[in-house]
């Protein structure tokens, strides 16, 4: 008879409240990643810079350090304590954001998000692995879906609260701190927005760290070992088409959707000459309500597959979803007509929002306890590196380089929007089969 694993899980609503401190968390981590995307045009006028140099402040300054940091905190995250390592990112992140509006050169902010991007690589493999340890995995895909809710909860009070700022400031050149002296007003948004992050690294300190668990669900004896890395490869090496055709998958998708994200507000206010507060209203509306619908949307439908017995249900509502945005979504920088962009892109923020949290949960599925901070982190990489780190530049590559107009700013987001769906449809396609025989073979071990 099988053993009821399910029963020695902690109690559910707190298990609940853990997920909601870290998706707390999230939120303050993607409001200090997000904000730069509203506000490219007064930086880029302060600055002086490109499309492109702006592309390297929003992704590769942030995504190269929050990679290579990636692979030492999943190790630490696999023998750890989870909760304190969580705990000092959110204040690393939260101080450096700070910083960011007191810079006074391209170098000095580049720095700065260099910073960011460092303590922001501690959050989701402690994350992915508590809430593993927290959900039996028939709860799993809904609670991370939940958790990564918080992306898009966050870059819309991002959008909202630095539009409202801006639209306060506005007709105000300088504003003059205590100690910190004359800012100007985009500076004035990441001090606001980037300081109450070291009242949620506090927070984080009142959740309990789980003890860790098998891949069937079983409680593991002792403390927690450091698998060594030949252990890591062994395993990676076993289930590689898995691994491969998820990871360079969501790495196409993350293309999709960091490349278009980073851009959006701009297409707003330069092909349909919203302001910057108009911009970030319209943004923040959809991204809280579309986008968090998007998200939660797939996990549950992943989670009543898995329930009818589909074992590739989480790779295969990604699949769908993607597959679903091509003709409703991606479309929507061609439409000169201001009501069918809006109608467009509400499709294409919630279909293409759905994949963050199923990703997630499969790489778990997958990934032994001991290994999992350090799987989260290759995901991570792929997934920030690739997408956050060459999706912004490559649309403005085309911009600055091809167009060489940044009225011309909607087609590049379109090539590369429908160019990376494409390859992300194929490398979920290619991963059900091998995904399948992944999970038959550690079912079975």
């Amino acid at each position: 008879m099988p053993i009821d694993t399910a029963a020695k899980y902690p109690n559910q609503g707190y298990a609940w409240y853990v997920v909601s401190i870290l998706t707390l968390a999230y939120i303050s981590s993607f409001i200090d990643r997000q904000i730069l995307a509203l506000l490219v045009e007064p930086i880029k006028a302060d600055f002086q810079i490109t499309d492109t140099q702006m592309s390297l402040l929003i992704g590769m300054s942030f995504a190269l350090f929050y990679t290579l940091m990636g692979l030492p905190i999943g190790r630490m995250v696999d023998s750890r304590n989870r909760r304190n390592i969580i705990s000092i990112g959110i204040a690393v992140w939260s101080i450096m954001t700070a910083l960011g509006g007191m810079v006074r050169s391209f170098g000095q902010f580049f720095l700065a998000r260099i910073g960011v991007g460092i303590g922001e690589a501690t959050l989701s493999p402690a994350a992915y692995s508590i809430i593993t340890d927290y959900f039996p995995k028939e709860k799993r895909a809904t609670a991370i879906g939940f958790y990564s809710m918080g992306i898009f909860i966050g870059a819309s009070m991002a959008y909202l609260l630095g539009g409202w700022i801006i639209g306060y400031t506005q007709d105000v050149d300088s504003l003059v701190l205590p100690l910190i002296g004359a800012v100007k007003p985009w500076q004035f948004v990441f001090i606001v927005l980037g300081l109450p992050g070291l009242l949620i690294a506090l927070l984080v300190l009142t959740i309990k760290e789980p003890a860790r668990r098998n891949l069937n669900g079983e409680l593991r004896q002792g403390k927690a070992p450091s698998v060594p890395l030949r252990d890591l490869w062994a395993h990676f090496k076993q289930h590689g088409k898995t691994y491969l055709y998820l990871n360079l998958g969501i790495g196409s998708w993350s293309i999709l959707t960091y490349g278009s994200g980073a851009w959006e507000p701009t297409f707003l206010i330069r092909t349909f000459d919203y302001s910057i507060r108009e911009a970030g209203v319209l943004m923040g509306v959809m991204l809280l309500t579309i986008s968090t619908a998007g998200v939660f949307f797939g996990g549950w439908i992943a989670d009543r597959w898995l329930k009818k017995g589909q074992r590739d249900a989480k790779i295969r509502a990604i699949l769908w979803s993607i597959v679903l945005s091509v003709p409703t979504g991606l479309l929507y920088p061609i439409f000169d007509n201001e009501t069918l962009m809006l109608v467009s892109l509400g499709f294409f923020l919630f279909l293409t929002k759905a994949p963050i949290g199923l990703a997630a949960a499969a790489i778990q599925e997958i990934t032994p306890n001991e290994m999992r901070g350090q799987a989260s982190a290759v995901y991570l990489f792929f997934l920030n590196l690739i997408g956050l780190g060459l999706g912004p530049t490559a649309v403005a590559l085309l911009t600055d380089y091809v167009f060489q107009d940044e009225g011309m700013l909607r087609y590049s987001i379109l090539i590369i929007g429908l160019s990376s769906a494409g390859l992300a449809i194929f490398c979920f396609w290619q991963c059900l089969a091998p995904y399948r025989r992944s999970i038959e073979q550690l079912e079975s071990t």
